[in-house]
């Protein structure tokens, strides 16, 4: 059961990062989704989503190594 929660846990992160790749892609070719006024600002939440998604899912990684000691010296506490 704590498997799929930590599951769970990385992929809602990992599917905004997504969003957020597909979001920065389409203000490169000019398409215009819904709910944004223009592309600035599209672009712009694409790069919020996709640098917060990824974020968390490093640092959750990140965390888990440390606390099995996987990490170099320089990294553990």
């Amino acid at each position: 059961m704590k498997r799929i929660i930590a599951l769970i846990i990385v992929l809602i992160p990992g599917i905004l990062a997504a969003v957020g790749i597909k979001l920065m892609r389409d203000m490169l070719f000019g398409i215009l989704q819904a709910p944004f006024p223009n592309l600035l600002f599209q672009f712009l939440t694409g790069l919020i989503f996709f640098v917060g998604g990824l974020g968390f899912v490093a640092g959750f990684i990140f965390h888990r190594d440390r606390k099995r000691s996987k990490v170099q010296k320089r990294f553990k506490k």
